[in-house]
């Protein structure tokens, strides 16, 4: 069961809501910056720059919470956004290699 903010345990993360939240151009880009960065860099969701309106840039990250792809967390005033690494390499060996080859 996700825990209060939405985040799934690991044996919870679907390989369908990975995909699919991982088909987003957008989205996508998030990870693929994320994976360019040292592990449990945190960033703001403002700060990939990604051109979309406030409330489309929430649901992405929505999405890209609720498939299990990163953590959010609040720090203060602000949202900060984690890549689940570990998490992501245990569930499905092998994918987080394939997005680094993609260009950020």
């Amino acid at each position: 069961m996700p825990d209060a903010e939405g985040h799934p345990e690991v044996a919870e993360m679907e390989l369908r809501s990975v995909l699919s939240a991982l088909a987003d151009d957008h989205r996508r880009l998030v990870i693929v910056t994320l994976l360019g960065e040292p592990e449990d860099t945190e960033r703001t969701c403002l700060s990939f720059g990604l051109p979309v309106s406030k409330s489309t840039l929430t649901h992405h990250f929505r999405v890209l919470r609720e498939a299990g792809l990163v953590r959010q967390v609040d720090r203060g005033n602000s949202r900060k956004v984690r890549l689940r690494r570990n998490d992501i390499e245990e569930r499905f060996p092998g994918l987080l290699a394939l997005l680094a080859q993609e260009k950020a």
